[in-house]
């Protein structure tokens, strides 16, 4: 997952190590944390399957970087992993939906669907797990189960509203805020 993200972030520009790991934990870091020991591995792995390449800058530089692009065998490499299906999960869902705008619409609505029917399935199971439990835990638990379900409920709504909106072809815009 981690060479996904990284030739997603590089099919918009061109950046070194450093700006890779802030762009991942800015744009990714609610849903999925990477560090420089799994960074770096993942761009020698990418470098050696020819999808990145370095390019050093010009000038009189005395520490120079190494400055990562994606290359035609990269851009295959990421169009092929963000079609492909994965767990709807937490931090497979984060990460392709990162990305969704590289998609075609049936192919969101299809994850999107896939990660509604995942949280339905994980709702139901709270609410039952806080039917059976209610009268054997204290209230502290019984809140923070009270909260999964809330949240997972929240979540289906939202995933909701994305599939209407991609349907209706309003998907791929900047929300307002």
């Amino acid at each position: 997952m981690i060479e996904m993200a990284v030739l997603g972030l590089l099919k918009e520009r061109t950046m070194h190590g450093y700006e890779l790991k802030k762009e991942l934990t800015a744009q990714l870091g609610q849903f999925w944390q990477v560090s420089y020991g799994s960074l770096y591995p993942a761009l020698k792995r990418l470098e050696k399957q020819g999808a990145v390449e370095r390019i050093f800058p010009k000038g009189d530089v005395k520490r120079a970087k190494n400055i990562y692009r994606i290359t035609k065998q990269g851009e295959v490499e990421f169009a092929e992993a963000l079609a492909e299906p994965t767990a709807p999960d937490d931090q497979h869902f984060g990460v392709k939906l990162a990305f969704f705008r590289y998609l075609k619409p049936a192919d969101r609505v299809e994850i999107l669907e896939r990660r509604r029917a995942y949280l339905t399935e994980k709702l139901a199971d709270a609410r039952t797990k806080l039917r059976q439990y209610k009268e054997r835990i204290d209230a502290y638990t019984y809140r923070l189960m009270e909260h999964g379900v809330d949240t997972n409920t929240a979540e289906i709504e939202w995933i909701d509203q994305l599939i209407a909106e991609e349907k209706g072809g309003a998907a791929g815009a900047t929300p307002a805020r």
